[in-house]
């Protein structure tokens, strides 16, 4: 092995060790659970009790994450921009009409519970769409 190989392979572990969820992309795991009821919670809390230790240390260090399963029913989020929603969906739509959408971005719309509308003039940048996969964001690009 060169020596370029061997920085690379130790870079590479330096990666895997410092980022959430290791290399590539560094971007934590996340699972949508649905407690909408007593049940439902008791059912969650078992099902993380019964955790190997491998998969325990992936919730402590927060390479595995879990978001709530939003409802129709809930209220949309005082901070959402432009709240309206579209006629039979339940996210509210922030629509991004130019410029570049950072993960920053998809950051605040996971947290607001939104979905994304860009027009013609939005660039979604490669680290933006990976986290939108990662955290559920739903991105819809106007043509």
């Amino acid at each position: 092995m060169s020596e370029l190989e061997e920085l690379r392979a130790l870079v590479r572990e330096v990666i895997r060790d410092v980022l959430p969820g290791g290399f590539p992309g560094g971007l934590p795991m996340a699972e949508t659970v649905n407690l909408s009821s007593d049940e439902d919670l008791a059912a969650f809390v078992k099902r993380l009790l019964d955790l190997d230790q491998d998969q325990r240390e992936e919730v402590r260090s927060g390479r595995k994450r879990f978001r709530l399963a939003t409802s129709s029913a809930l209220p949309v989020p005082a901070g959402a921009a432009n709240g309206a929603e579209r006629s039979g969906e339940s996210a509210p739509v922030r629509r991004i009409e130019r410029g570049a959408v950072t993960e920053a971005v998809i950051n605040a719309a996971a947290r607001a519970g939104e979905r994304l509308v860009l027009g013609r003039g939005a660039v979604l940048t490669p680290l933006a769409r990976d986290r939108a996969r990662a955290s559920g964001v739903q991105i819809e690009k106007e043509r």
